[in-house]
Formats: C-alpha cells, sequence, structure tokens
C-alpha cells in the first residue's frame, strides 16, 4: 500500500504519523509511506536579497526539522519512510504528488472543527480535497487509536461509490487491523414523516400502514446494501447492517456514529470542487460537521 503522509510540524500531522505507525497489521505488510513537507515559496524580494543558495539551505533545513521526528516515529514502529521536500502551495502540491506518486492513500490530520463548512478540515485539507481525487483518511483529533482491529462503518447510498468503498476497504484490510469489524449502514427516509420544501410543509405520503412502510424501507435498504455485500463475501469477510432511519442523511450517519462507538466512518463522496460543500457532497459535509470521528472519503468511483 502507497501512503503519502504531508506533515508540518503540527499536533494533527504528527497524529497522521502515529496513526500509521500503530497499524500492525499494515506495517508487517511493508508499506511504501511518503512523508512530504511542503515550505512556501519566498517572495522575489527577499529571494534576492538572500540568494537561491540561501533560501535553498533554510527551506531544507525547516524541511528537515519537521520530518526527522517523523522518520524516527515511524523507524521505531517498522516502517522506512521516503521523504520528500517541495516548494509550492501545500494543498495543490500534495494532490499533485499523490496523483504523480499513484498513491493509494493520503493520511492527514485536521483540526475538526465543526458547524461550518469552512472550517470543517482546515485550508489545507480542503486544497488536497479540491486538488485531487485519491482516497482522503482526515483524522480529526490528537488523540491515538491505540487498538489494532477497527470497528468501521461504510455509509452506503445505492450509488456509484458503494462499490468503490468496499472495494478499497477489502483490497486494504489490513489498514483497519487483524479482525476488523465492519458495519455497512444505509439511511432509509422516514416516510411517515417525509416533507419536502415547496409542498406547503405537508407529508406527501400520508395514510400509509405501518406495513406497508416497513416494506418500502426494508426494499430500499437491501437494494443499497446487495452490490458491497456481495463484495465483501466473496472477499470472506463478514459484515454487520445497520438500517437508519431519517431524512438527513448526514445527521443519521453522524450520531449512530457515536452511538455505536465506531472508530471510523468510510464515505463515498463526488470528485473535485473549489467549494467544501461541492467537493464532498452534501452527505459527506453534513457527517463532517456533526462528529469527529476520522473520515475515510473514497472520491473514485
Amino acid at each position: 500500500m502507497r501512503i503519502l503522509i504531508p506533515v508540518d510540524g503540527s499536533s494533527f500531522s504528527d497524529s497522521a504519523v502515529n496513526f500509521v505507525a500503530s497499524r500492525k497489521m499494515l506495517v508487517q505488510n511493508h508499506p511504501e509511506v511518503e512523508l512530504v513537507n511542503v515550505q512556501h515559496p519566498v517572495s522575489a524580494r527577499v529571494g534576492r536579497a538572500a540568494g537561491k543558495e540561501m533560501v535553498d539551505r533554510y527551506q531544507a533545513s525547516e524541511a528537515s526539522k519537521v520530518i526527522k521526528p517523523c522518520v524516527a516515529t515511524l523507524k521505531r514502529a517498522g516502517v522506512i519512510a521516503q521523504t520528500n521536500c517541495l516548494i509550492g502551495l501545500p494543498g495543490p502540491t500534495v494532490g499533485k504528488i499523490a496523483f504523480e506518486h499513484d498513491a493509494d492513500l493520503i493520511v492527514m490530520g485536521s483540526h475538526g472543527h465543526t458547524g461550518f463548512k469552512n472550517v470543517l478540515f482546515g485550508s489545507v485539507t480542503n486544497a488536497v480535497l479540491a486538488s485531487c481525487s485519491t482516497p482522503l483518511l482526515v483524522l480529526r483529533d490528537v488523540l491515538i487509536i491505540k487498538k489494532d482491529s477497527l470497528h468501521i462503518g461504510i455509509a452506503l447510498d445505492g450509488g456509484k461509490y458503494d462499490v468503490a468503498a468496499a472495494k478499497f476497504v477489502i483490497k486494504h484490510r489490513d489498514l483497519f487491523g487483524a479482525e476488523p469489524s465492519i458495519t455497512l449502514m444505509h439511511v432509509v427516509p422516514d416516510i411517515q414523516n417525509l416533507v419536502i420544501p415547496g409542498f406547503l410543509g405537508k407529508n406527501l405520503m400520508p395514510g400509509l400502514e405501518p406495513a406497508q412502510v416497513e416494506a418500502m424501507q426494508r426494499g430500499a435498504f437491501e437494494m443499497a446494501l446487495a452490490a458491497p455485500q456481495k463484495l465483501f463475501k466473496a472477499a470472506g469477510l463478514s459484515v454487520q447492517e445497520a438500517r437508519l432511519i431519517g431524512n438527513n442523511p448526514g445527521d443519521a450517519i453522524a450520531n449512530f456514529a457515536k452511538q455505536a462507538k465506531l472508530d471510523l466512518v468510510v464515505l463515498g463522496s463526488h470528485g473535485r470542487g473549489a467549494l467544501l460543500s461541492v467537493t464532498l457532497g452534501s452527505v459527506s459535509t453534513r457527517v463532517a460537521a456533526k462528529c469527529r470521528k476520522p473520515l475515510l472519503l473514497i472520491r473514485k468511483p
């Protein structure tokens, strides 16, 4: 597995390094880990005054201060990491390197604020999301997940990203530990309280019997889970199921992640965009805003 970890010396990037170092099954299979530090370019005026050689030495020195402790952390865990120091804007530069080096995963730490789209992840993480479609694991707290086998929830919506998410988890199962617990989640509509704006705020499906509601919800749930279930069965991995009910899927997923004490949430999300709500999609944005669980964003259908 090829893993790219952007590092900047913050506690958040340290959490990304510590997470990878803590993955025992992953480490045993010798992942290719690349640490990337991006130095901001100096202004033309500073460059002329200091000279290219001095600027290069300074930037190399600053990058080394950041990268060396991360190399040591990974080495203690048994991972020999490659290192790379680049000059540019961090977000687009990381996205470009992930694409050029064909990374399987980018692992980043982020501040994990909630409530506002533009501060959900931080500017660099947002820029990486906008710059590439490489799967991205966002760790939104500085705490280390100490257990090796994780309880992960895969949010499904019946769309094209469901299969991509299932394939990623199956292919890179070592990332989740020796015996991960996998729950497939799908949110079915609360039909008895279904309200669509523009229709006078009224329930559009009144008078349905409970058995009819149950049949409709069960049918939607089974349809959404069919393809991923087939993939996991073929891979010999057992999964649990969680049928969630609600008319705001993002809230339902976030609430379940808290109640079930998931260690990580896997979300399929559409491609690129300049705004977070465009980059991630409304459901992913809502989940990011409502819970602090690590989020694995699968963005290649």
